[in-house]
């Protein structure tokens, strides 16, 4: 995935702040020095340093020395309820904000309670570091209490981790591991100190130098590779721009739109993409892949070229990888080597910088066109725009008058607007959201899309509103996603971080049981979240929990919203709540599905626009 570059202005910013000594020299800031105190205090000057302006954790004994020093730091530290909270947060703070998200645990369970939040930012290379104590240096492997080798636990999911053992080391360990998580391809990073070394006397100095042997990332393209991609995007007929998350890493959203007007080619983003364009431009077909419109899968099965800026050709997108795009040249750009011809072979490979290989793609193609003139896509457009009009993206309101959730959310975005920050959890929800409000800014869509992480949304939007409070924070959460995280309401509430969570409350686990209904014949086993009153007459639902209550229990305000006509006032109603965290108990039908839909496994020329309803594009070629 291409992300952010050294030179882009979050990271100069990053660097200057940090003022460290590379190995290939420059120090920004003067040195600062302190002697003889403790490794804690030595931890906690170099997040000073480096800028950490928020830390998200829970203290216990393996990091209490550390927790010390934090008293008197300038750098705040929200308590949460649970360590998987606080990675969350870190990752929600950094997806909105573009900065490095912090978060800290002590040994043992601790650690192993980020295991999860960790798995998730490296598959969506989301900048976090994780600081966690370790039982004492001489306690290491002899199964001490609260002992867990969390470097060895978490070297497949971080991007890179370090056991501290000097603790002169800790300011070039600290300043290495910030350099690394917004580096390159963005991810988490660990620094695992042991409480001895915590507690050790050694000396402050800053800045460190930084020693990374092998470590260059490659952010500007290779002007051939760039050269050879603008001719083949020039004598393309049916281009598309596959947009992934790497153009937002990259700050790219603006060169984005220059190359598309320029090229005139049609956009598509993916669910990790939505607001690097926005929905309302007239080339946006939409979010592609097995929720994706209509129009956006099918401009990839038909394309004669796929460009593809920062995406990794997932198998959510692709759908049976051997019959995507069939007749597609494809030019792949990103900034991660490994990522170019994992999936798909690139006939146009280009590692670097989205925002760097785009602004020199707009050069190269500016220059073609002022040879050649431009490319007349019209019947591409034409053919795209009956897809358009045949199969838009849209629902049936239920026939018993249950409340929809797509209106909800849809009516959530109108309402909120662009400028809000959206949060979702997994499943049915996090679809909808992604299909029903309208992205027009970047960083206003925060998700789990590689690991598909229940209970990502309110810890999530808690670290975004923390990051950026003055904007409006939404999570848009499943009933069983939310039953998972809610204590961090508690947080918010306790730390003056009002979020607002709208509770899609379908009372099942809805895409599992989706696909219940729709590949097991309807055995709903272990899916419903309530148990429903039986005997005559109307049934109904047993409220376990009640959200109303539980949201006022965690301090929060509650409401409910059940009927079609209240959903404008209740949305309303939350957004006038600005000193309290908000939560709506949206009660919809357990009925609806998400569509269009193309099967885990299935190739993309069997998407189906609505339950048996298979649109006409398969049929052959345009």
């Amino acid at each position: 995935m291409s992300t952010t570059a050294p030179e882009t202005p979050t990271q100069v910013a990053a660097e200057a702040t940090i003022g460290v000594e590379t190995t290939e020299g420059s120090v920004v800031d003067p040195a600062r020095e302190h002697r003889g105190i403790t490794g804690a205090q030595s931890l906690v000057r170099s997040l000073e340093a480096v800028g950490v302006d928020l830390v998200f954790g829970l203290p216990g004994g393996a990091i209490l020395p550390l927790y010390d020093p934090l008293f008197d730091s300038s750098v705040r530290h929200v308590l949460v309820r649970h360590e998987q909270g606080a990675g969350h947060a870190a990752t929600g703070y950094a997806q909105a904000t573009g900065r490095v998200g912090v978060c800290m645990a002590t040994s043992g369970p601790g650690a192993t309670n980020l295991v999860t939040p960790l798995a998730d930012a490296y598959m969506d290379s989301v900048p976090i570091v994780a600081i966690t104590g370790q039982v004492a240096s001489g306690f290491i492997g002899t199964d001490a209490f609260q002992e867990a080798d969390i470097r060895g636990i978490t070297m497949p999911i971080t991007k890179h981790n370090f056991l501290v053992t000097d603790p002169a080391e800790i300011p070039q360990r600290i300043a290495e591991a910030f350099h690394l998580a917004s580096t390159g391809r963005p991810g988490p990073v660990l620094v695992d100190v042991p409480k001895d070394v915590l507690q050790a006397t050694t000396d402050f100095e800053w800045p460190p130098r930084i020693d990374l042997p092998g470590y260059k990332p490659t952010t500007r393209p290779h002007g051939k590779q760039v050269r050879e991609a603008a001719a083949v995007i020039q004598a393309a007929e049916q281009p598309v721009l596959y947009v992934g998350g790497g153009v937002l890493k990259a700050e790219a959203s603006d060169a984005l739109r220059e190359l598309a007007e320029l090229t005139g080619a049609p956009v598509v983003t993916t669910l990790m993409a939505r607001g690097a364009f926005p929905d309302s431009h007239a080339q946006h077909l939409g979010m592609p892949g097995m929720h994706g419109t209509v129009t956006a899968v099918a401009a990839l099965q038909k394309a004669d070229l796929l460009v593809a800026l920062g995406a990794r050709f997932d198998d959510r997108v692709t759908g049976k990888l051997e019959s995507f795009a069939p007749g597609a040249t494809i030019v792949h750009a990103d900034i991660d080597p490994a990522e170019i011809g994992k999936n798909r072979k690139a006939d146009v490979p280009i590692v670097g910088d989205a925002k760097e290989t785009i602004t020199e793609l707009v050069s190269a193609l500016t220059a073609l066109h002022e040879q050649q003139g431009r490319p007349d896509l019209s019947g591409w457009w034409a053919q795209l725009d009956r897809w358009r009009e045949t199969y838009p993206l849209g629902y049936d309101l239920p026939e018993d008058g249950a409340l929809s959730p797509q209106y909800v959310i849809e009516r959530l975005s109108a309402i909120a607007g662009p400028d809000a920050v959206y949060c979702a959890g997994v499943g049915q929800h996090q679809m909808w959201a992604a299909q029903f409000v309208q992205y027009e800014k970047p960083r206003t869509w925060l998700n789990s899309g590689g690991l598909g992480t229940m209970g990502y949304a309110v810890p999530a939007a808690m670290g975004a509103k923390a990051g950026r409070p003055e904007a409006t924070v939404w999570a848009i959460d499943g009933d069983g996603c939310f039953q998972m995280t809610n204590q961090e309401l508690a947080t918010c509430a306790i730390e003056g971080i009002p979020i607002k969570v709208a509770v899609i409350n379908n009372g099942n686990l809805g895409m599992v049981r989706q696909w219940q209904t729709l590949f097991y014949e309807g055995r709903y086993s272990n899916t419903r979240l309530h148990n429903r009153g039986s005997g005559g007459g109307e049934i109904e639902p047993i409220r376990i929990p009640d959200f109303v209550k539980l949201g006022e229990a965690l301090g929060c305000v509650g409401l409910r919203c059940e009927r079609p006509e209240d959903v404008d006032a209740t949305i309303a109603a939350a957004m006038e709540i600005t000193d309290r965290p908000v939560v709506i108990d949206f009660v919809v039908g357990s009925d609806a599905q998400v569509w269009p839909m193309v099967a885990a496994g299935a190739s993309n020329d069997d998407i189906l626009a609505a339950r048996d309803v298979r649109p006409v594009f398969t049929e052959g070629p345009v």
